[in-house]
Parts: structure tokens; sequence; C-alpha cells
């Protein structure tokens, strides 16, 4: 069963910054498009941002500017550098991978709280 484990989350004041890290297997890793979602009470699942093995990202436009997703392929593990957060990123994050060619082939983390208040 793969796995995929989640660090980072916690409290920060509004303009304040936090990494998220999601590191899985080498067997997903390399194949997988891999990316952050976050939920957010009373608002649906959005997807926050993506990098595909090759590098290609993609990000909402309300993160646009304030959060990079980065992959380190030597450790399993893709980032979300959040800058700038607001009030309104407080939400649950969760590292997700899905296959390139076969869309239902998903595997989720448990999630991370970021709490974005003063």
């Amino acid at each position: 069963q793969e796995q995929l484990v989640e660090s980072g989350g916690g409290l920060v004041q509004p303009g304040g910054s936090l990494r998220l890290s999601c590191a899985t297997s080498g067997n997903i890793f390399r194949l997988y498009i891999m990316g952050w979602y976050r939920l957010a009470p009373g608002k649906e699942r959005e997807l926050v941002a993506s990098i595909s093995s090759d590098g290609n990202t993609r990000y909402v436009d309300s993160v646009k500017g304030r959060f990079t997703i980065s992959r380190d392929n030597a450790k399993n593990t893709v980032y979300l550098q959040m800058n700038s957060l607001q009030p309104e990123d407080t939400a649950t994050y969760y590292c997700n991978a899905e296959h390139p060619l076969l869309p239902g082939m998903l595997y989720w983390g448990k999630g991370s709280l970021v709490t974005v208040s003063t």
C-alpha cells in the first residue's frame, strides 16, 4: 500500500509563511503527478497546485505569486511553499498523487491543517 506522508501544517499569522512537505515512495514519485488540494469549512475541495514528473506546474489563480510547488527527486518529496498567507488560506491541505494516464489511480495523504489567524 503506497503512502503519502505529510508534514508542516500549523498556525501562522496573516502575512506569514509555511512549508508543507509530502513524502512518498519512488514508485509513485517517479511517474505520478503530485498535487496539493485544500478543503475549507463550507467550501468545496480545490486543487491548489500540481507538478508533473517533468516539472510542469499549475496553480489556482488565488495562490499565484504566493505559493510555490516543487519536488526533490532525491528525497521523493514534494513541497508547497506558502508565502503571504491570508485567513482565506485556512484549510486542511491534502497531498495527492495521480497517475498521468489513469485518472482513477489516486493516492491521498491524511491532511495537514493550516490556520492563518491573529
